[in-house]
């Protein structure tokens, strides 16, 4: 966890040179995001989104907690790290406002949405691509939203190992995702792209043998992953040493509250010297989030996506002091725009000629069930 900001950078351009400068001056932790369109267009003028997160940002945290084991590890450049302690442990937990239920509006109704998936279909069946994920928005304006009160609801309903809760100034990101974009550790870069989705039966336990079996042997979803996994292991060859990209795992079946995910594990062996700038160009935005092939995916995206994703599909992560780092993927998020109460999510689903539109209009509703629960006025 990471608190405040001691230096800051806000990158209103698509320069990978301005992230590389900030981490070579800066030797402590850092952490921060890059919106979709950071690797998108280099106009900055275009690159905005009703959130109003910037395309990317980096700082250098006032105070760092972390959590190794059983023990409690407190960094701080301005506080002593016992009252820091002292703080914690004498918080009260503030009272949630009372809740109401909060419903979105979604920007394009079913038939619409079908239409256009259609239309992405006839695209693959030209050979224009193999793959693309196609995402829709929902949301709402003027609406006051107790913020930690709903992130501490969806991570209660849907617990995911990517999750975090991120502010910038008045821009909130409450994210519980499941996927990781890329870890570095030493020259090791590891990849672990998700697709593959199916809803899980309630009561949960019952059918999960079952049910893992059945996406694992998917035809759809298991063209889905293996498209996804070619694309990031061009990607990092790259930048990854020759003949030293390799695939760890091919169609993992992870449970996870709601559902269970096809992961796949893409490994390889850094070249030396690789700037994170130089990374982010080779790799993104991820494969997961796009397609196949990417460049004409993310025109096809510009072209029928109604809107900028923003922090959507795009990453948030740290930098350790020895530079290695952990980058999520955002998906399954909530953001909250407290200056002019705009409320979104994205949802969506990897297209291929596999697809039945009706059928990914559903998956999307999958895929969203826990945000739509955490607005709801249940507690």
């Amino acid at each position: 966890m990471a608190v405040g900001a001691h230096r800051s950078i806000g990158i209103t351009g698509a320069t990978t040179q301005m992230v590389d400068h900030f981490i070579a001056t800066n030797t402590d932790w850092i952490f921060g995001h890059f919106n979709y369109e950071f690797a998108v267009n280099d106009d900055p003028a275009t690159l905005s989104d009703q959130s109003s997160f910037e395309p990317a940002f980096l700082f250098v945290p006032e105070t760092v907690i972390t959590l190794a084991g059983n023990e409690l590890i407190i960094g701080s450049v301005n506080s002593p790290s016992a009252d820091i302690f002292l703080q914690i442990t004498n918080a009260k937990v503030a009272e949630p406002s009372i809740p109401k239920a909060i419903e979105l509006t979604p920007r394009i109704n079913r038939q619409q949405y079908i239409t256009i998936i259609n239309n992405l279909l006839n695209h693959i069946k030209r050979g224009d691509c193999y793959e693309i994920n196609f995402c829709q928005e929902f949301f709402t304006q003027q609406t006051l939203v107790d913020v930690m009160h709903v992130y501490q609801k969806l991570v209660a309903i849907s617990p995911n190992p990517f999750a975090c809760y991120y502010r910038l100034h008045n821009q909130h990101l409450l994210c519980a995702s499941p996927e990781r974009y890329l870890k570095k550790t030493g020259n090791t870069l590891i990849s672990q792209p998700i697709k593959g989705t199916l809803s899980r039966s309630l009561p949960a336990k019952l059918n999960d043998t079952a049910e893992q079996t059945e996406l694992y042997n998917s035809k759809k979803d298991r063209a889905e992953n293996v498209m996804v996994v070619d694309l990031v292991r061009n990607d990092m060859s790259k930048i990854c040493e020759r003949g030293s990209v390799k695939v760890d795992e091919l169609f993992g079946i992870y449970t996870f509250p709601q559902l269970y995910q096809m992961i796949s594990t893409v490994s390889g062996v850094l070249k030396e010297n690789t700037t994170l700038g130089q990374i982010l160009q080779a790799t993104f935005p991820m494969g997961s989030m796009t397609g196949a092939p990417k460049k004409r995916v993310m025109e096809l995206i510009q072209q029928y996506e109604t809107g900028q994703r923003g922090i959507y599909s795009g990453t948030v992560g740290y930098i350790t002091p020895n530079r290695n780092f952990d980058f999520n993927v955002v998906i399954r998020s909530l953001v909250y725009n407290a200056d002019t109460q705009y409320l979104s999510y994205h949802v969506g689903s990897g297209i291929t000629s596999n697809s039945v539109a009706e059928h990914e209009y559903e998956e999307c509703k999958v895929k969203a069930a826990a945000i739509v629960a955490a607005l709801s006025a249940k507690q």
